[in-house]
């Protein structure tokens, strides 16, 4: 038996599995192994005919070679199980990174984007430039959540990266959406899914670039606007010359929340989460809050590592 016999098995039985449940539900992106075998702490993503591979590598691994013997050992069984060339085949890093103070950066590849569906819906996404697609896979079931309760309500997606959030709400009938971040490329990431849908329609849209806890502030005090659904989806950690300081998803949360929920309707909803693994929620320190955590229910079958995120609803505590 070689040496990658274990990986190949696995990522054999688990392809033959989603992609039937893949087809069943309406999805051409979608995980087919989770680091599933300790020995081999890799991700495969499947995004219509293309293969995200991402390694895990311990620092240990790296310094002494093995990480990339072993990385070389994992594509090569990719290409026989998937059969995709090479040249379909995404390898990216997740090093560990010093909390606070480092991020992922851009890579230098020239863009590459493409089109995958979810569940009626179309999704432009990219393997070539970013450590992320433009498309996160673990959020596919908050996202139909959203959608089943944006029936003519006034929606907001804060943190919204390519408004992925945004484009389920329309779908499911909001009747004004504003959705903020700080990237302009981004924001126009955005438009273009909305417009894949033909769900854009300019006066029911508004697309914000801002820091969003001194938007949150600027329209907390004016007090004249309040929505019915939010999505908050923030970063781990965040730095940028466009914002004001540093953003810790950890330290910040307290007036993020407050700040978020000041906008938030009566019987409003706000959906919250991190994919921060370490998060601790500070819910005494909100009393005036309702929290009810909703990871379990969220977390799509083909993600193996049910920690990849931790997800809230949360609403006004009566008589707060």
């Amino acid at each position: 038996m070689n040496a990658t016999s274990a990986f190949e098995n696995r990522l054999r039985k688990n392809a033959r599995h989603f992609r039937k449940w893949a087809k069943t539900h309406g999805l051409s992106a979608y995980r087919i192994y989770d680091r599933d075998v300790p020995e081999w702490p890799f991700s495969v993503d499947w995004y219509d005919g293309r293969v995200q591979l991402v390694e895990y590598p311990r620092r240990r691994a790296i310094r002494s070679g093995e990480a990339a013997a072993l990385r070389d050992q994992a594509i090569e069984a990719v290409v026989r199980v998937l059969e995709v060339s090479h040249a379909r085949i995404y390898v990216k890093t997740r090093e560990p990174k010093v909390w606070g103070r480092e991020q992922y950066q851009r890579f230098e590849r020239h863009p590459e984007p493409f089109v995958v569906t979810e569940q009626g819906l179309k999704f432009e996404v990219d393997l070539a430039a970013h450590l992320d697609t433009g498309l996160f896979l673990d959020h596919r079931i908050t996202r139909t959540i959203v959608r089943d309760q944006a029936k003519d309500t006034r929606f907001l997606n804060l943190f919204a990266y390519t408004g992925s959030f945004t484009v389920y709400a329309a779908a499911g009938g909001a009747r004004e959406l504003t959705t903020v971040d700080l990237s302009n490329t981004y924001l126009d990431w955005a438009e273009r899914n909305l417009r894949l849908n033909r769900l854009w329609i300019p006066e029911k849209h508004r697309l914000i670039r801002a820091d969003v806890l001194a938007w949150l502030r600027d329209l907390a005090a004016r007090g004249d606007e309040k929505f019915d659904l939010i999505v908050l989806d923030p970063p781990s950690f965040s730095t940028s010359s466009r914002m004001h300081g540093s953003f810790d998803v950890q330290r910040d949360q307290v007036k993020l929340l407050r700040a978020t929920a000041a906008l938030l309707a009566p019987q409003g909803t706000l959906y919250f989460s991190t994919n921060f693994q370490g998060f601790e929620l500070k819910q005494a320190q909100l009393p005036e809050l309702s929290f009810e955590e909703l990871t379990p229910k969220t977390i799509p079958p083909d993600f193996h590592h049910k920690e990849i995120h931790r997800c809230w609803r949360v609403r006004h505590a009566r008589g707060a």
